[in-house]
């Protein structure tokens, strides 16, 4: 059983998303987990960073990462919640540097090699996808992607007119966005299993990616997986509150 007595979270998210994006989760999960240190940095090209031209490897990504943290990880293990990409970026942690990881939670992610390219980017979402990196219109791009990723969000409006004021604060290059594109499409699943903590979370209802790529993971690796029946690909988004709820009773070795 591990405890829930956790001392640092850090989140990371997915392809040309960056810290605000997480909205209100980060509070939330501070409030499931008193005294907790909550950390979302931002991948390079994205947020803070998005004068930076992004690697087109996760690996590369995740070094950027681990030098602009440092002081974050010197305080010991780390947990770790990496939506999307992120998931992909967290795996890549964990593989690598598994004494910095205390435990990772993966959201809806997937990998190659285990899912096929129609399971990891439904092809639906290929127009709609190609538009939100093209349009010049912020606002239009920023509801396309919430299109995409948000199923439950009760007032859409106010939330696309903060998106479209980060998209204009820390703009995204294009250029960045499809390396972030490449580094994900390329990542394949580890030849081992982290040897770290891991729970998986998806969305029945995800139309970004299908849950089938959560649930090929989960028997590959032999991880548990608790499956929201509503949310978008976006959970953390969408209901927060059943995020934290997965990953204290996860943590506290109770029934997901």
């Amino acid at each position: 059983m591990m405890t829930t007595k956790l001392k640092t979270w850090v989140l990371l998210r997915g392809i040309a998303r960056e810290h605000r994006h997480w909205e209100d989760f980060p509070g939330e999960l501070q409030r499931h987990f008193p005294g907790s240190l909550v950390y979302t940095p931002d991948l390079p090209g994205n947020g803070k960073h998005a004068g930076i031209t992004s690697p087109a490897s996760i690996r590369d990504m995740l070094m950027f990462l681990r030098d602009d943290i440092a002081s974050v990880i010197s305080r010991g293990p780390v947990h770790i919640i990496g939506l999307s990409m992120g998931g992909m970026l967290a795996i890549e942690w964990m593989n690598s540097f598994p004494e910095e990881c205390a435990a990772g939670v993966l959201i809806n992610t997937s990998l190659k090699g285990i899912s096929p390219h129609y399971h990891r980017l439904r092809p639906r979402n290929y127009q709609r996808f190609l538009y939100a990196l093209f349009t010049r219109n912020r606002y239009a791009r920023e509801n396309t992607i919430l299109q995409m990723t948000s199923n439950l969000y009760p007032h859409p409006e106010p939330l696309l007119q903060r998106w479209a004021s980060y998209a204009e604060e820390n703009t995204v290059s294009p250029l960045s966005t499809v390396r972030q594109l490449i580094a994900a499409s390329r990542y394949p699943v580890p030849e081992l299993k982290p040897d770290v903590p891991i729970l998986l979370l998806s969305s029945q209802n995800d139309k970004l990616v299908n849950p089938q790529s959560s649930a090929s993971l989960a028997q590959y690796w032999s991880l548990p997986l608790a499956t929201h029946p509503l949310a978008g690909h976006d959970i953390p988004l969408d209901d927060p509150e059943w995020v934290c709820n997965r990953i204290e009773h996860w943590l506290s070795g109770k029934q997901l």
